[in-house]
């Protein structure tokens, strides 16, 4: 994975330009001068540290962008030519091995809903089956540049804000994971769109241990290391929480 997230696609996005336009362009020279600066610290090869302002004043200009493009009502449709990735879709995880619950060690798994809520909610995975049910054929992004599609199938997060009912105060989400920890932070108008579910179901059955079972975070509108799998907390939050990533020097917004 890289770790730097180029403001060159951003900038493509802006211009109305697909990716191969924006490389043949005169545009991506530009673009080019901010990143290699922030990933090289600049010709004086003082190294990573005396990069460090400039990757963060890089990492503030992205969210800029990015949220200036974010647009709540978007819907991400896959190509009707695209096929679904199916079994070759790739799983990912920081264990050392694929992190399944234990429930003789752990009882029974739940999904706790809280932080800044009314009404804080604890659900077992019959609970989350039986709220409304919906469900997407979209598209996954991967911060590597590989794209899958498949469809997936929850509980949308507006419902579960929704029940908890959740302050208005509350400015980020925290997915919490049984992944050695893993957990991302959201803002909240991203973890609210209306195609960020709560997932138990991909391509028509129950997630498999590889995908996040028994349930994970997915929406479209983030890259892959955003969308924490093998959820068992989901907190309400007055301000971001950072992230197993992004404590890494990844980009927290890490939007599409």
């Amino acid at each position: 994975m890289s770790k730097l997230l180029l403001p060159g696609r951003h900038l493509a996005e802006m211009l109305g330009l697909d990716r191969r336009s924006f490389l043949s362009s005169g545009l991506a020279a530009g673009a080019a001068v901010l990143t290699g600066a922030a990933a090289t610290g600049g010709c004086d090869s003082d190294g990573p540290e005396a990069a460090e302002g400039l990757l963060e004043a890089s990492g503030r200009w992205n969210e800029r962008v990015e949220r200036a493009l974010f647009r709540h009502d978007s819907m991400n449709v896959p190509a009707a030519r695209a096929k679904a990735a199916g079994a070759r879709f790739p799983s990912y995880f920081v264990s050392e091995k694929v992190p399944v619950w234990n429930e003789a060690r752990s009882g029974m798994w739940h999904l706790e809903v809280g932080g800044m809520v009314r009404r804080p909610l604890r659900l077992s995975l019959d609970d989350l089956k039986r709220l409304p049910r919906s469900e997407f054929r979209v598209e996954h992004f991967c911060v590597e540049g590989w794209t899958a599609v498949s469809v997936r199938t929850g509980v949308l997060m507006q419902e579960l804000a929704r029940r908890a009912e959740v302050s208005p105060e509350a400015q980020c989400v925290d997915f919490q994971s049984f992944d050695d920890d893993y957990h991302e932070s959201w803002d909240i108008e991203s973890a609210l769109h209306r195609q960020t579910l709560i997932v138990y179901g991909q391509d028509g059955k129950l997630l498999d241990p590889p995908f996040g079972a028994p349930a994970r975070v997915f929406s479209p509108i983030k890259l892959g290391y955003k969308n924490t799998k093998y959820l068992t907390r989901i907190m309400f939050l007055p301000a971001r929480n950072g992230g197993y990533w992004t404590d890494q020097g990844y980009e927290w917004y890490g939007g599409v």
